[in-house]
């Protein structure tokens, strides 16, 4: 596939910066599926896209808020959020942002074709924007949203210009990938790189890179030999088990931080007829054992994830038990990691009528989450010891991802942060009965459904007090996790690595782009 080279402007601003520019070149393990910012909530996506397109609200390494486009935000009424928009910001094009791009914005969001993860989980609580001039914006909800600020972090800004029915495609043909981030993209490959200048106009600080390379390496020691090589100078996803001698080479540096991010695995809680299940000889089963609680919790508690922990992740990794780890608002203490229990699992599957346990399909990505193929493997082989033979397909995220938006697999694996510091997004992406006009269950591949859960998390997301509504989010926590809704394995711990003479700041979000790159001191 061919590059797409953008504006002739562009290129002459590269040209003018001279060959002895510092570039700075990225690999990254994650792949990107698109230069459009509102095609799939994937962290991939959106550290590459934050370098051209800005948010209303920013968040640091440790994901507290900060200005962005907005450069302030107040509650005027229970259900009325007012933001105060930067004045003198323009797009790469040279035309003024103004509140009218916000409208376009989430016009748009909701119809975008074939969106494998809609950006509607953070919009769909605005009821209706009233624009009270060029730099005031405000948010009218239907009933009390505290949290609109750190919605606010999840939704890149675009330009009314394009329009709301602008296709994917001309994102990623360059037409209409213009911003106003710290960078201005050049060129842009699907599924391979992008490279992009510095936006001497940003609104922010002033970034010391002239050009940023960004690229996907996906497999882990091809990476790594492009760092020691030169070839590039920061990478992420190290694997755990080359941190150690990555740290003996004086020509690099490690960066770590706990992350965000649980892995976990989605079980079909719906269908029968769903693919990839069969009897222990492959035979049709009338009804899915994934439907049975008791082949769930079977599933859960057959899983050693001390060992997953300490095997596979090298250590940098903690077992889950729920959606948000141990100091994360919402967390609750209460709620553990399954304890690892063969003996019971195996009669949990008699007591379900699979004494012989049965076959299915367990599938992931190979090139998305740290040891992500390795993950499943060691999984699938716990679960043979009570009988359950999972047929491993480890694939790429692109394919992988697409394939699990049609629901084409009975247990997948993935990873889901939070957009907000809270645990509303997984909650309301992942959990929540799939409701497509409000927002609700747009990542939900494990169709779980419980109005109780629903009924908990939807006062949640109005209540002010923020003890009560922490309470809240535990109590919908632990009905999701007593119906196993998803199966939690571990919250991983990002890793980066880069050459001495560039310093990465760690970030707890996963995200990597050159705004958190500077050249050491």
């Amino acid at each position: 596939m061919h590059k797409t080279l953008l504006a002739t402007t562009f290129l002459a601003f590269g040209a003018m910066a001279g060959a002895s520019a510092q570039t700075l070149n990225i690999a990254v393990g994650g792949a990107f599926t698109s230069m459009d910012p509102h095609y799939h909530t994937l962290t991939p996506n959106n550290a590459l896209n934050k370098h051209v397109f800005d948010r209303l609200v920013g968040t640091d390494e440790d994901f507290r808020l900060r200005p962005g486009l907005a450069e302030s935000w107040t509650s005027v009424s229970p259900t009325v959020w007012e933001f105060k928009l930067r004045q003198g910001v323009t797009w790469h094009d040279g035309s003024p942002f103004t509140a009218e791009d916000i409208v376009s914005t989430f016009e748009r969001v909701p119809n975008v074709r074939n969106s494998p993860g809609s950006y509607t989980i953070y919009t769909r609580q605005v009821q209706r924007l009233e624009v009270v001039d060029p730099h005031t914006i405000r948010m009218h909800t239907a009933s009390p949203n505290p949290l609109m600020p750190n919605w606010m972090s999840g939704i890149p800004i675009i330009s009314k210009q394009f329009g709301t029915d602008i296709d994917t495609a001309d994102f990623n043909n360059g037409r209409a990938a213009i911003g106003t981030g710290p960078y201005r993209l050049l060129s842009y490959t699907p599924g391979s790189d992008a490279m992009m200048e510095r936006n001497p106009a940003w609104w922010g600080p002033a970034q010391p890179w002239a050009r940023v390379s960004y690229r996907i390496i996906a497999n882990d020691a091809s990476r790594i030999a492009a760092l020691r090589a030169g070839d590039v100078q920061v990478i992420d996803a190290v694997s755990t088990r080359d941190v150690d001698t990555l740290r003996n080479d004086a020509n690099i540096r490690i960066a770590s931080r706990a992350a965000l991010r649980n892995i976990y695995l989605y079980l079909d809680h719906q269908r029968d007829d769903t693919p990839g299940v069969s009897g222990p000889n492959g035979e049709r089963l009338e009804r899915s054992p994934l439907r049975d609680n008791r082949v769930r919790e079977a599933l859960s508690i057959s899983v050693n994830r001390d060992a997953i922990v300490s095997r596979v992740m090298g250590g940098f990794a903690s077992p889950s038990g729920q959606f948000l780890a141990e100091g994360v608002m919402g967390h609750d203490p209460s709620l553990k990691p399954a304890t690892f229990d063969v003996p019971r699992a195996q009669q949990l599957l008699r007591d379900a009528g699979f004494p012989n346990g049965f076959r299915v399909l367990l599938a992931g990505p190979n090139n998305r989450y740290v040891n992500d193929a390795q993950i499943i493997q060691a999984v699938a082989q716990m679960w043979a010891r009570i009988g359950v033979r999972a047929d491993v397909q480890a694939m790429p995220s692109n394919v992988y991802f697409s394939r699990s938006a049609r629901n084409e697999f009975p247990i997948g694996l993935s990873g889901w942060g939070t957009g907000t510091g809270e645990p509303d997004s997984p909650m309301v992406g992942l959990i929540a009965t799939p409701n497509r006009d409000r927002g609700r269950g747009t990542s939900n591949r494990s169709l779980y459904s419980n109005p109780e859960f629903d009924a908990l998390l939807e006062r949640a997301l109005t209540t002010i007090d923020v003890e009560q509504r922490e309470e809240l989010y535990r109590q919908a926590t632990r009905i999701a996790m007593a119906d196993h809704a998803i199966i939690p394995l571990h919250h991983q711990v990002n890793i980066w690595a880069s050459r001495r003479n560039i310093q990465v700041l760690a970030r707890n979000d996963e995200e990597t782009y050159a705004m958190s790159m500077k050249p050491a001191e």
